[in-house]
């Protein structure tokens, strides 16, 4: 070995910070032109990384060198909660029922074991994911976990209810087809072209707070409006009100009403600030068993912490305008006016109180579900989602699921299904759909209809939503129509 690299000593347990890493390089590579043998460079970098008090460790002919290192590393640790093995795991309850993957039992019961867990509980959606399930919900103390939000920070749902009477729907769909086409762009890198570019105030925050928001702001503005790939739709639908709904934030008659539903989040932007401050937990706990790794966790106490609670709330403002913006410009192209609309953020951390104790809930793919909040928890292409209203229940931590849940992966539903047969079952269904991928097919997902009975106890149903004009984006390999458009930025 000629010279010891940043990764490298990540690798070896030090912290990804300029104060730290600065000096580890130079003790670590003087220690090595002085012909220290680079096993024990690392053996003794690793013992300090890892000790309690790493100032008290014997250091032999090398203490010179590395006694400043020490002393970074103590600092570091002060103040900080770093992980032991706890006499038993927080509390957790699960909701899911059936064919839950024991992966994702796992993953909650590992949640629970980290000394800051407070509690936790799995929705009837949940499926494996990284670190914490999908469909989980933590609590903890005074800490936040970058994966444990997701890397789509503030993924999120939102419902325009339109004055356009639903029966029109069919004589209009060329129409509304040519409006999703115009006003969407789905896919990783996605963008409007120049001449299309969209503007909103969200633009006009602070995005220098933090190394990754700054270095994402142009990304930002390109992608801004926009929907990624996966999961993420834009679609009308046939929202049906059996009883009338009198609430704060939406009143609607009993009816049937014209609907448009959009999922996505907040792009590019939030995935890197999601894995810089991941890494960045990592190397804050190096301590950490293998299995818990992606539970990495900042101290909300700490300038790190303190930096990733400010870039995930931009992002959840960032991936809200996405929404808004999609939704204005659809509606403006058709002419049409809003009666209301419901919207929820399901990847995202937040202050609350349980008990008389201020805690961070994190919703890695749950709904926020307090007493009297709306949100919606979609199905799939070809089956209905829900307008919903929480029932305050803490023992989920007032959370409920974010959709139906995954029963096949991606890879086994491109080796297993047929595209003629999801379009076969769409066309059964009335629905037309634009562009989407074979993953996507109503056959991957769970029954909707048994997810929502399975949470009766946590939500209130008020209206129902059937998809009826769907756009996602398309299978790799295909072209989307607005690829050959003259402005169009792939």
């Amino acid at each position: 070995m000629k010279h010891i690299d940043t990764e490298t000593l990540v690798s070896w347990g030090v912290p990804r910070l300029r104060n730290v890493i600065g000096p580890a390089l130079k003790a670590s590579n003087i220690a090595l032109s002085r012909g220290t043998d680079p096993e024990a460079i690392a053996s003794l970098v690793m013992r300090l990384t890892r000790s309690e008090s790493p100032v008290s460790e014997p250091m032999g002919d090398l203490a010179e060198l590395f006694a400043p290192l020490a002393g970074l590393l103590a600092d570091v640790r002060a103040g900080r909660t770093f992980f032991s093995e706890r006499e038993k795991p927080a509390p957790w309850k699960n909701w899911a029922k059936g064919d839950l993957e024991q992966g994702a039992v796992e993953q909650m019961r590992n949640a629970c074991r980290l000394p800051i867990a407070a509690g936790g509980a799995l929705m009837p959606d949940a499926h494996t994911g990284y670190g914490l399930p999908i469909g989980g919900v933590l609590a903890v103390r005074n800490a936040v976990i970058p994966y444990a939000v997701g890397v789509d920070i503030a993924c999120r749902m939102r419902m325009t209810i339109l004055e356009m009477p639903y029966e029109r729907i069919h004589e209009e769909s060329d129409r509304l087809a040519e409006a999703l086409e115009a006003e969407t762009r789905f896919g990783v890198g996605a963008a409007f072209g120049t001449a299309e570019r969209r503007t909103h105030p969200v633009m006009s925050l602070d995005w220098s707070v933090t190394p990754p928001t700054r270095a994402q702001y142009a990304k930002a503005a390109a992608q801004l409006g926009t929907s990624g790939a996966g999961n993420h739709f834009v679609e009308f639908g046939k929202l049906s009100v059996a009883e009338n709904i009198d609430e704060p934030s939406l009143k609607l008659k009993a009816g049937t009403y014209l609907a448009l539903l959009s999922h996505s989040g907040s792009r590019g932007s939030g995935e890197a600030v999601a894995q810089y401050y991941s890494d960045l937990a990592k190397s804050l706990h190096p301590e950490l068993p293998e299995e818990l790794r992606h539970l990495a966790w900042l101290d909300l106490d700490s300038r790190e912490g303190q930096e990733y609670w400010q870039a995930m709330e931009l992002m959840g403002r960032y991936a809200s305008a996405n929404h808004e913006l999609i939704h204005r410009h659809i509606l403006e192209h058709l002419g049409v006016k809003a009666l209301g609309h419901v919207e929820n953020h399901h990847n995202f951390a937040w202050k609350e109180s349980f008990g008389g104790e201020e805690l961070i809930v994190h919703r890695k793919g749950a709904t926020p579900a307090g007493a009297g909040v709306l949100g919606i928890v979609p199905g799939s292409m070809g089956t209905p989602g829900f307008i919903v209203r929480g029932k305050g229940n803490p023992e989920s931590f007032c959370s409920c699921s974010h959709g139906a849940g995954r029963v096949m992966s991606r890879k086994a539903a491109f080796k297993t299904l047929k595209r003629e047969t999801m379009d076969a079952i769409l066309k059964e269904r009335g629905i037309r759909l634009l562009s989407g991928p074979l993953d996507e097919s109503p056959e991957v997902y769970k029954d909707i209809e048994q997810v929502i009975a399975a949470q009766a106890d946590l939500i209130d149903t008020l209206a129902r939503f059937e998809p009826k004009i769907v756009k996602m984006a398309p299978e790799e390999g295909t072209r989307p129509r607005w690829v050959k458009r003259k402005n169009a930025n792939a």
